[in-house]
């Protein structure tokens, strides 16, 4: 959309981001983290996870992979700055289960293949596996909306960006 297009049509563009995960797309309040779900860390969405793999919701650059592979700091090439974390508290589990698929400052494509996780052994330890993604930069944007209440594959749409 040009200028001249949002100066008519009074709307900003949205950007739209993939859900890193196979499962169930749920609001972010759900997480029951506060961190997540009171938005401390900005605004997102949620995925109950059906499968073992984190996909990169759009083109961008690793911000920071965790040595523990249990979450992923990227950085969007549209200026998104995106934290995906698997499963609540798993940074305790200090990589077990987790196996890294991309290093800082790498950059990826929408639906390259970041993090493999092994779902049944993360819950069987006793950890919640629901996997927030959360924009940290929320402020820099007019509004995120979160698409939520179905069930995803990586890549289907869950956010949308709006300067």
């Amino acid at each position: 959309m040009g200028f001249f297009d949002k100066l008519f049509s009074g709307k900003s563009k949205e950007t739209e981001l993939g859900a890193p995960a196979a499962g169930e797309a749920v609001p972010i309040g759900e997480v029951s983290d506060p961190t997540f779900g009171e938005e401390i860390l900005g605004k997102g969405v949620a995925i109950r996870p059906s499968g073992n793999q984190i996909f990169s919701p759009c083109d961008a650059t690793v911000d920071l992979m965790f040595d523990t592979g249990h979450a992923v700091s990227l950085k969007g090439d549209e200026g998104a700055e995106i934290l995906i974390h698997v499963g609540l508290e798993t940074v305790a589990l200090k990589g077990k289960h987790f196996k890294v698929f991309a290093k800082t400052d790498e950059h990826v494509s929408k639906g390259q293949l970041l993090i493999e996780f092994d779902r049944e052994a993360i819950a069987a330890e006793g950890y919640d596996t629901i996997t927030p993604m959360v924009i940290c930069n929320t402020a820099d944007y007019q509004s995120v909306n979160a698409y939520t209440g179905k069930t995803v594959s990586p890549g289907d749409t869950v956010l949308g960006l709006v300067k």
